[in-house]
């Protein structure tokens, strides 16, 4: 038996409790698979999700009957199946115990019952400091502190979780950390990179809590960090705000309150000259809409709402970015081993296709200079790029985003975790490391041990050899968690779209947009504000003979010469919901008009 078939028939499984004849049966749930004979459990029903464990080999002449190990819930209940899947995917959904009791001991090391704060460890619990966050966080790993210290100069305290003084290097929990690499985040459950313990109590910075910090602290002047520095601190948030609250702040339809407002409007200034810098560095500017759903206490999908990157969600992001800068540039001048956030420049072909693609769908292009681009060329043509493709979505009310910022997306390289300062080209950023969120990364975590060495010595320096190692792993853990995430939403909206079909009709003609092309099809984002999408198969067409053009940006009739353009919009109807892998298959409306 080769080893791959030994490990499908070895492993737990995701299955279907079910009756065949006589006997009971696990049906394989998201994939096809062999059944498997189980024995009788009291604890599950026929139609239940359950999780199975193979028998084991009977003097070597195949396996006994499976045992369920344990019952999920049913599959036509959309939370059950999110965590069934999180669970075929390999995410363990709990802590051994081991590491749960070592976690709870140290998050009883808080800085109420620290006694004296070492001389290495400021106190910046005077400073006003908040939080911004999306409504439903539980885990804080940044504040922030700002003062406008005089015209056009702002002072900028980013308070990071200090994971490393409750996460020594090679405990249980560490260990742990590192094989998970990245917590997980699907509708109404997450997989946790760090027992709740610390993630969502010791080391999240909740409003009136003394918590150990590492701060990042940055004069800004104008569009600029003039000067930096760096300390092992303890803090105070003052509040917790959420990005929606702050919005409305910054729309005059709700006061800033209490001691953080004016912090508030500093931090605001600062961000603001930020931002001014990176759009005339001719930086990505890609904006996406996340899917947010809400459940009923069933377990049901009741809602989802596109979240839009909006001007607090901007504010942070330009802040975090800058401190980000300021500790990679800081590990980079003291050669002291510590994972970078790589991107590399995009391929001079990649970027010309590009502004072919966006060209072709009349969209406005950056001039391109004659011959072979170089790779800074390609960054900056691809930075421009994104930047017009921006302003002229913006003037057309939104449409076409979606589909577009793919476009750009895909003519880019994809970001990794690397040893190596190699630059992030995207950010046009020479030095860049992730920090700010060691809560949730592992890759952060490492940075934070790296610049604790340089500081003061607290933390002993990473090594170069396994921190070598750490760059290709963890950037396999985290293509895995979004690959799980964008399957996870689309699990989630497959059930919301039969909801509403349930409560319809089965033949609701719905408006839609396409947002991605393949010689097999187009894919359609349909319904309120896009938030379903499925797959119009080319064979749904009739009457013509449909090819991708050279650009992959429209279909096109050979007989009728209609075109199906990236951005178009389309009317359809739903064919098939195959909830469980996330599939929707569409049929042309207009067909039948």
């Amino acid at each position: 038996m080769s080893a791959a078939r030994e490990a499908l028939t070895s492993g737990p499984r995701v299955a279907v409790l079910a009756r065949r004849g006589k006997f009971l049966v696990a049906e394989p749930f998201f994939a096809p698979g062999p059944r498997l004979v189980v024995s009788r459990d009291r604890a599950a029903g026929i139609g239940d999700l359950i999780v199975v464990r193979p028998g084991a080999a009977r003097n070597g002449r195949g396996g006994g009957r499976a045992t369920i190990a344990r019952r999920l819930g049913r599959p036509e209940v959309a939370r059950d199946v999110l965590e069934a899947l999180m669970l075929d995917r390999g995410l363990r959904r709990s802590f051994d115990p081991a590491v749960e009791h070592e976690a709870r001991a140290a998050a009883e090391r808080t800085p109420a019952t620290a006694g004296t704060l070492p001389a290495s460890r400021r106190d910046l619990r005077s400073l006003p400091t908040f939080t911004i966050d999306p409504p439903g966080a539980r885990d804080f790993d940044d504040a922030v502190s700002a003062a406008e210290e005089g015209r056009g100069e702002w002072r900028v305290w980013v308070h990071i979780a200090d994971v490393a003084a409750y996460v020594p290097p090679r405990s249980l929990v560490d260990r742990e950390a590192y094989r998970r690499g990245t917590s997980v985040y699907v509708p109404a459950a997450v997989e946790p990179m760090l027992p709740q313990s610390l993630s969502n109590r010791a080391c999240s910075l909740l409003p009136g809590q003394d918590r150990f910090t590492v701060t990042v602290e940055m004069l800004i002047t104008g569009e600029r960090v003039v000067k930096s520095a760096f300390h092992r601190s303890v803090i105070r948030s003052d509040a917790r705000l959420d990005y929606p609250q702050v919005d409305r702040v910054f729309a005059g339809q709700e006061r800033a309150e209490g001691p953080w407002g004016a912090a508030l409007a500093a931090a605001r200034a600062a961000a603001a000259g930020l931002a001014a810098r990176r759009a005339a560095q001719a930086a990505l500017m890609l904006e996406s809409a996340e899917p947010e759903f809400a459940f009923d206490h069933h377990g049901n999908v009741v809602s989802a709402e596109a979240v839009a990157q909006t001007e607090s969600h901007r504010l942070i992001e330009h802040l975090m970015i800058a401190a980000n800068e300021q500790v990679a540039g800081f590990l980079d001048s003291r050669r002291v081993p510590a994972l970078y956030r790589v991107h590399e420049r995009p391929d001079g072909t990649a970027v010309e296709r590009l502004v072919d693609q966006l060209a072709s769908l009349g969209v406005p292009t950056p001039p391109v200079p004659r011959g072979p681009l170089t790779p800074q060329q390609a960054a900056d043509l691809a930075g421009e790029a994104s930047q017009l493709l921006e302003r002229w979505v913006r003037a057309r009310g939104g449409r076409g985003r979606r589909a577009l910022t793919s476009l750009v997306l895909r003519s880019l390289k994809q970001a990794y975790y690397d040893h190596r300062n190699l630059g992030h080209a995207g950010l046009q950023s020479p030095r860049y490391c992730h920090f700010t969120s060691p809560i949730r990364r592992y890759p952060d975590l490492i940075c934070h041990r790296a610049l604790l060495s340089a500081l003061s010595g607290d933390e002993p320096a990473p090594e170069a050899g396994w921190v070598a190692a750490a760059g290709p792993w963890t950037s396999a853990r985290e293509r895995q968690a979004m690959t799980i995430e964008r399957d996870a939403d689309d699990v989630a909206r497959c059930f919301l779209l039969e909801q509403e079909l349930f409560e319809t009709d089965r033949d609701h003609v719905f408006d839609g947009e396409v947002v991605g092309l393949a010689g097999a099809g187009a894919f359609v984002a349909f319904g309120g504000n896009g938030a379903f999408e499925g797959l119009l198969a080319v064979r749904r067409l009739r009457g013509d003979w449909w090819e991708l053009n050279e650009e992959g940006t429209m279909l096109v009739g050979t007989r009728s010469g209609r075109a199906l353009r990236l951005g178009d919009p389309v009317s359809v109807r739903v064919a098939r919901v195959d909830a469980p892998r996330g599939r929707v298959d569409l049929l042309p409306a207009w067909e039948e008009d």
